[in-house]
């Protein structure tokens, strides 16, 4: 079966369809798989056909810090250039897989007239029961979701509908009315999240599946680094925290770095920062209980190793938080964040989450009680057990052959022996 994978984003984003790519290559299926610019070396690294994507959203997503007409411009470019570089690519392949991030995906292969796998990092999904993953607000009375998830289709509407539309009309497709509507509706909406740390709606009307998070574990990575980080951890008995905020930004990020060093030399605690795409802490340097990771490594070695994890709340940070069994605690900053963090409180797994600014008086009792909390302790270790054994990239691949046999799809390459 032949299988174009489209995914744009951050590490969390990217990572994922990483590993789907080698397992589905190795199950015997021939993959292309298209990524922004800035991940070329992770692509090539893999071994499997590739295709950059011509409008490299992410680096100046990175570089700057946009403001709404400038991200409505932005988005408007995107499903411009999504139009444009995936029907010649889903016109020679069997099926599409791409992040509900990719708007023009559904109407593309309404026109190339071939399935479509919508995937989820977080519930972003319409329905009742759950609210929309990208606000703040997560507990609103009940009669009041239907209003939110209308919210939020209706500035969806206003970023793309204009754009999609005009696309639409040129392939000599009729325009949709509501793209909130149209994009679930008109694909497999696949939840790519745990279902022991996030959460499904009964009442969805559109069809989905959910199989875990596919972990990526298999990047290189500096082994030199790995080495430095684990005499650091070996080297007392003094509890090790670790901090990140990935690739968000944010003005107050060194400040809150700050803070925390000083509380963890109060309380013998040894501090980790994996710096991320906006070097976080390296202006403290390297002291006798720090420990800057500027250099990515894969979240299955470091994580286990640290007693607390205190993070920005991505869906693959969370994700690999609640794998390694140790408690965390969530700063969210945009989008899914402040899901996930509400989802560590209500797991159980650590405290609520906090606000970047928080003072160091309010940082130090939260960090004391997650570093000490033994009920978060219990929870997230039990928690770890059912996140390690769902095998999501495994799932995935199984589910997206057995999706291919019911709907007919490359079914003389499609191989169940896995």
């Amino acid at each position: 079966m032949k299988i174009l994978l489209v995914t744009r984003g951050s590490q969390g984003d990217i990572y994922p369809y990483l590993s789907l790519a080698v397992e589905l290559v190795n199950r015997g299926h021939e993959i292309t798989l298209s990524v922004p610019r800035i991940f070329e070396e992770h692509a090539k690294a893999l071994g499997v056909n590739y295709f950059l994507q011509s409008f490299d959203d992410i680096t100046g997503m990175v570089e700057g810090s946009p403001g709404t007409k400038d991200l409505l411009e932005w988005t408007v470019r995107v499903v411009d250039s999504q139009f444009d570089e995936i029907i010649p690519l889903l016109e020679d392949h069997d099926l599409l897989i791409c992040s509900n991030t990719e708007f023009a995906a559904s109407h593309v292969t309404e026109y190339c007239e071939k399935p479509h796998i919508r995937t989820c990092y977080a519930p972003l999904v319409p329905g009742k029961r759950i609210p929309p993953a990208v606000f703040p607000f997560l507990n609103p009375p009940r009669f009041l979701i239907g209003f939110q998830w209308k919210l939020l289709n209706a500035g969806l509407n206003m970023m793309v509908k204009k754009v999609l539309n005009k696309n639409r009309v040129r392939l000599n497709m009729e325009p949709i009315k509501d793209q909130g509507e149209y994009a679930p509706a008109n694909a497999h909406n696949y939840m790519m999240f745990s279902r022991y740390l996030g959460e499904t709606d009964p009442d969805w009307k559109y069809a989905w599946s959910i199989g875990g998070y596919c972990f990526n574990d298999i990047f290189p990575y500096n082994e030199i680094a790995y080495k430095n980080f684990m005499e650091f951890v070996k080297k007392n008995e003094w509890p090790t925290v670790f901090f990140t905020l990935g690739s968000c930004n944010a003005a107050e990020r060194d400040s809150f770095c700050e803070r925390l060093f000083e509380i963890c030399c109060k309380h013998n605690y040894k501090l980790v920062v994996g710096c991320g795409w906006w070097k976080v802490g390296t202006h403290l340097h390297n002291q006798d209980n720090l420990f800057l990771l500027d250099t990515a490594i894969p979240h299955c070695l470091i994580l286990p190793e640290c007693d607390a994890i205190i993070h920005h709340g991505g869906s693959g940070t969370t994700h690999s938080a609640a794998r390694s069994g140790k408690p965390q605690m969530v700063i969210p900053l945009l989008i899914d964040q402040f899901y996930w963090g509400s989802r560590v409180k209500d797991m159980g797994v650590g405290p609520g989450s906090i606000k970047i600014r928080i003072g160091k008086k309010a940082l130090e009792k939260k960090v004391l009680d997650l570093v000490n909390n033994l009920v978060y302790k219990e929870n997230a270790a039990a928690l770890g057990k059912k996140v390690n054994g769902e095998g999501g990239v495994r799932s995935m691949c199984e589910f997206i052959e057995q999706f291919a046999l019911e709907n007919h799809v490359g079914l003389k390459t499609v191989n169940l022996s896995g």
